[in-house]
């Protein structure tokens, strides 16, 4: 896991930012830029934090961004938790789950690499 470029989360992380940018494109066409932005911003950090964790400088350095991994899906559940009450738009349940279950795998990482610190 640790150091692993070719793990899943990386790919599960990385498809789940390109969902994100289409489903954000879909509210700037409806003209919800506000919350299209704030959500990209928090969708697609998730994976950009997972990658850089991939070159970390120690394993408490992978834990660390890891964490913050967790923090930014936290953070995009919250966004189009919004998102499914404001503008009922399609995809919006199935991206939740997906969230969830990536803060589920980053929790089980986190959780699993405190043990060997």
């Amino acid at each position: 896991m640790w150091g692993d470029k070719e793990n899943p989360i990386v790919n599960i992380t990385f498809t789940f930012a390109l969902e994100i940018i289409r489903f954000c494109e879909e509210l700037e066409n409806n003209r919800k830029f506000v919350i299209s932005n704030q959500l990209l911003k928090s969708g697609t950090s998730i994976g950009a934090q997972v990658r850089e964790a991939q070159n970390a400088e120690s394993r408490a350095d992978f834990v660390h961004k890891m964490k913050i991994a967790a923090k930014e899906c936290d953070e995009t559940i919250y966004w189009l938790s919004l998102c499914k009450e404001a503008y009922p738009l399609a995809n919006c349940d199935i991206l939740i789950a997906k969230a969830k279950e990536i803060t589920l795998i980053l929790s089980k990482i986190i959780s699993t690499s405190k043990k060997s610190l």
